[in-house]
């Protein structure tokens, strides 16, 4: 059953300037509005607001029934979030750090993930699970990794990673109304980055990449926190007559392949910039696609610029291993010359 009710009067606001923090709770709040079905489970996402705040209020607005606090332990509240997704209603589960995603594997990866599948098409799967991605917070290795790359390889699912506050709103309604299981990455160091978002309704697409910035000299294909990295070190190469053209895929699952190979055929060369590691790194596939479908596109050998392989470490070492916009913009220089 879908409610329209008063709440939805928040919609019809002008363009307005959002952190990424807030781009989550207005669209966790418009969707709870929108459709009775949508529910939030998530360890202190209650009365605490959530760790990160990014459920703040939405208690008070919406009772325990829909925002339901829960205990800690990931594995549990992945088997929760399916039954309730098989059983009708569109749960959005909150994991903490993308690291604790181990913890829920089963229930994502052989369950949610093939019941469509197995089911003939007889039964959806609408169930998103958010969390918190990457490095930035210096708090080591157990809560700063980048496993998106685990979950591109699983039939079944769609993975998104947004880099701005009107994507991530935008991405999140439309991963909420998906009626497929939906991995959700929210990058820690960017909820505090602030952007224009739209009034109204605004949903984006899954499955649409989006050209950040125009370019003819050198593509690079980047998502999530590096986008902003990239778009600097193509700032100061503009000053040295560089164009490079950014490219932010926003879903790696399903790939919006094309609007890549569109810009390669333009500017004959490609980087892939991520700030997880190289070996097995979603860049690698990103590249395979190209060098299948694009190969005579291309003037230079495929660069990847990525994270170090190496365990997260705690306080100012992890700086040491992520690529800055001075590394970037000097391989990119080194490729187009």
């Amino acid at each position: 059953m879908t409610a329209t009710n008063q709440r939805q009067g928040t919609n019809q606001q002008q363009e307005q300037t959002l952190s990424m923090r807030w781009s989550i709770t207005h669209a966790l709040d418009e969707e709870l509005a929108r459709d009775d079905r949508v529910c939030l489970i998530g360890q202190d996402i209650g009365r605490p607001g959530g760790t990160f705040g990014l459920t703040r209020g939405l208690l008070d607005k919406y009772g325990a029934a829909r925002v339901r606090d829960a205990p800690i332990s990931e594995e549990g509240l992945a088997d929760l979030t399916l039954g309730a997704a098989i059983a009708g209603c569109r749960p959005v589960l909150e994991i903490m750090f993308m690291d604790f995603l181990a913890l829920t594997m089963d229930a994502l990866v052989n369950q949610a993930a093939k019941t469509h599948y197995l089911s003939d098409g007889a039964i959806p799967v609408p169930m998103v699970v958010r969390t918190l991605a990457g490095a930035g917070f210096r708090v080591g290795s157990h809560h700063s990794q980048s496993l998106e790359s685990w979950f591109t390889h699983v039939p079944g699912l769609k993975v998104v990673y947004p880099s701005t506050p009107s994507d991530t709103k935008g991405l999140l309604k439309a991963a909420i109304r998906d009626d497929n299981p939906v991995l959700f990455c929210e990058h820690k160091a960017l909820l505090s980055s602030k952007g224009p978002v739209p009034g109204g309704d605004h949903v984006v697409p899954l499955g649409q990449a989006e050209v950040k910035r125009t370019g003819t000299a050198v593509t690079v294909v980047t998502y999530g926190r590096t986008v902003p990295v990239v778009l600097a070190a193509a700032e100061q190469l503009a000053g040295e007559g560089i164009e490079v053209e950014v490219v932010d895929p926003r879903t790696l699952l399903p790939l919006d392949t094309d609007t890549i190979l569109e810009s390669v055929a333009k500017t004959s060369r490609l980087a892939i910039v991520h700030e997880a590691p190289g070996p097995s790194g979603f860049g690698a596939e990103i590249a395979a696609r190209v060098a299948d479908e694009g190969l005579y596109y291309l003037d230079a050998p495929i660069k990847r610029i990525t994270g170090a392989f190496y365990p997260v470490p705690v306080g100012e070492a992890e700086d040491l291993l992520f690529p800055d916009a001075a590394r970037i913009a000097g391989e990119l220089r080194e490729l187009v010359r």
